[in-house]
């Protein structure tokens, strides 16, 4: 607890007040509602005492961080479901319906989520299926125990064509991509090199990798690629681990479940234990049950792939819960790592060894646990250079009850949680946070952060504990590398509009310079939060082709863009999020800034090369071996 405090000095006494009588609460020394409310950040909110019942963990469920008071706002709703403000600036509107994707909703298993399988969710890909320039999105959806015995028509995956005028039209079914299995993740790229993407779906249950046709259809390869494993996989990731210049694939494993034999609060061999949340009961896990392995896939140029998860000391010996990957090259040495987010136990962070193999710096680089040295609930990852000096940093998003940790990068994979320092942390604790991303909306030149948030247990809508079911994003400006704003939750825009949020992309999609969001929500609607941002910055996007020794879609690539006297980083990469796959191209704002004085792109091959763009304002596309003026 000392040291906890130490690191906190710098934030309000009211809270370091909260979290001394929250703790000595959990200790049975003295209850919580004897102390006073207390003011939270939030504007307009309050800290409020919670019953000595609820501050009961069970030692179970998914939470890692202990119990908090819950956060109220003026009309005494959860902040997750409250806390808005009437007028402000409108950063982000929720046009899905008039884009058309109302039209599809996602399912998974029964409403009352008795069973882990029902409450994770599915993720989103954003993907240029046709190549006709404009972004499309594929939608994951997931399954129901009726679908899975053939009693029903299961539920269908979305792929949402762009047409160019805002709205999208469904051509999943025309596609061949309806999975109908219960899906997961989406991970998008060009495995084989044909200048056409492809999408890796991730189920419970077998995998599909559907090959692009190059006429608006795809065919599942799986099978014959060899990558369907067979039990529960979550978010994938697609990188060039051997530089050979074929794209490898990386597929996490969460919990080895079967579906005949749930586990319940009665079931033989699980501990009720692992059954229960702040005393109250609800579904049973992750923990207590057994974790399945994480694979990695070599790509073996014809179409198939060799699973060298042993070889590469990357399959998961310690049964870990693994939600999200990404492979990102978070040393500067050009050659990704590895990075994995684990539910409810320690994060995995593998350096590349350039041999074909990595070595497990969880610990050793500060990634595998928060600044209190204690595991995370870790859903989603985002990464990105907030401080704009060239290295990047990780967020990853975590369980209710606790905080998401921001991992500063101080060079060499060495990285500090330094949430607390910027005020990133304190608002998160009530929300349980799922797909993420480091975002530029203002295009100021520096990356803001946005997460999608949703409960897992439908019970919190019947508690006091200060959370809820569905709940509202949260957008944080940043302030020169230096802070994080929370932005207000302005009424009537998406950032007030609720979501049990689990999948997060982000792109472009209407191709005028601005970052919008997807959002796949658990049972419900997407959400398509389109970037209505009053700024009149300056902005350029990159699309990046590989050379012959490169991944076609230059997967693995990271660009050093300097303009208005600084340097900003930006990196393709396949995966990340939660079970999600962002716009491929490089998206950069450039502030006040009308000329560019450099580009360098970083080639997986290992080749540096510079640009020079004399115009702002645009999308363009750079091609390895053709640097020069543009």
């Amino acid at each position: 607890m000392l040291v906890t405090i130490h690191h906190r000095l710098h934030e309000s006494l009211p809270f370091i007040i909260l979290a001394l009588c929250t703790t000595i609460s959990l200790h049975g020394k003295e209850s919580f509602a004897q102390s006073s409310v207390l003011t939270s950040r939030f504007k307009g909110s309050q800290v409020v005492p919670t019953s000595q019942s609820s501050q009961e963990t069970g030692m179970g469920g998914t939470n890692t961080g202990g119990a908090h008071a819950a956060v109220l706002d003026e009309e005494k709703r959860a902040i997750t479901a409250g806390g808005f403000v009437k007028n402000g600036p409108a950063f982000f509107l929720d046009i899905a319906k008039k884009a058309g994707l109302t039209s599809w909703t996602h399912t998974m298993g029964t409403p009352e989520k008795k069973f882990i399988i029902e409450t994770n969710g599915s993720g989103v890909g954003l993907i240029d299926y046709d190549n006709d320039g404009w972004l499309d999105i594929y939608l994951v959806n997931g399954s129901t125990y009726d679908a899975m015995s053939g009693k029903k028509t299961p539920p269908h995956a979305a792929l949402f064509h762009n047409n160019h005028d805002g709205t999208f039209t469904d051509v999943a079914e025309k596609a061949h991509v309806t999975n109908d299995r219960w899906g997961i993740g989406a991970a998008v790229a060009d495995y084989d090199n044909d200048g056409w993407p492809d999408i890796f779906v991730s189920n419970f249950g077998k995998n599909r990798l559907y090959h692009n046709n190059h006429d608006g259809t795809f065919t599942d390869v799986a099978e014959k690629a060899g990558v369907t494993l067979g039990n529960w996989s979550t978010g994938a990731t697609w990188g060039d681990y051997d530089g050979d210049g074929r794209l490898d694939l990386f597929v996490p494993g969460y919990v080895h479940y079967d579906i005949t034999n749930e586990p319940g609060a009665d079931s033989k061999g699980v501990s009720t234990n692992f059954c229960q949340f702040r005393g109250e009961r609800v579904m049973c896990g992750p923990r207590g049950l057994k974790g399945e392995p994480d694979h990695l896939f070599h790509n073996n140029g014809d179409g198939t792939f060799t699973d060298v998860s042993e070889k590469a000391g990357v399959s998961d010996k310690n049964g870990y819960y693994g939600l999200a990957s990404a492979f990102v090259d978070v040393n500067n040495d050009g050659k990704p790592d590895l990075l994995v987010a684990n539910d409810s136990t320690p994060n995995y962070l593998y350096l590349n060894k350039g041999n074909g193999t990595f070595e497990d710096a969880s610990y050793a680089s500060g990634y595998a646990l928060n600044e209190n040295g204690r595991e995370t609930a870790s859903m989603g990852i985002a990464f990105g250079d907030y401080k704009n000096n060239g290295l990047l940093d990780l967020y990853n998003t975590t369980f209710s009850d606790d905080y998401n940790p921001l991992y500063r990068n101080d060079g060499d994979a060495n990285f500090t949680d330094v949430s607390y320092q910027l005020g990133i942390a304190e608002p998160t604790i009530p929300f349980l946070g799922w797909g993420t991303a480091f975002l530029d909306f203002d295009n100021d030149g520096w990356k803001d952060l946005i997460i999608a948030n949703g409960h897992v247990y439908p019970e919190v809508d019947h508690t006091t504990w200060g959370t809820t079911w569905a709940q509202r994003p949260l957008l944080f400006r940043n302030v020169a590398g230096k802070k994080f704003d929370l932005e207000p939750a302005v009424e009537d825009t998406a950032l007030a509009t609720l979501y049990v949020g689990r999948g997060l992309a982000i792109g472009d999609l209407f191709n005028d310079g601005k970052l919008d969001v997807v959002i796949n929500a658990l049972d419900g609607h997407p959400g398509l939060l389109r970037n209505v941002s009053t700024d009149n910055h300056h902005w350029i996007e990159l699309k990046l082709v590989g050379g012959p020794k490169s991944p076609r879609d230059a997967t693995g690539s990271t660009v050093y863009l300097r303009a208005g006297g600084k340097t900003q980083r930006g990196d393709v990469i396949s995966g990340g999020s939660f079970a999600s796959t962002h716009d491929p191209r490089v998206h950069f704002g450039l502030g006040e800034a009308s000329t560019i004085e450099s580009i360098e792109v970083h080639w997986p091959s290992g080749a540096k090369e510079k640009f020079t763009v004399t115009k702002v304002d645009q999308i363009l596309t750079l091609t390895e071996g053709k640097g020069g003026r543009i």
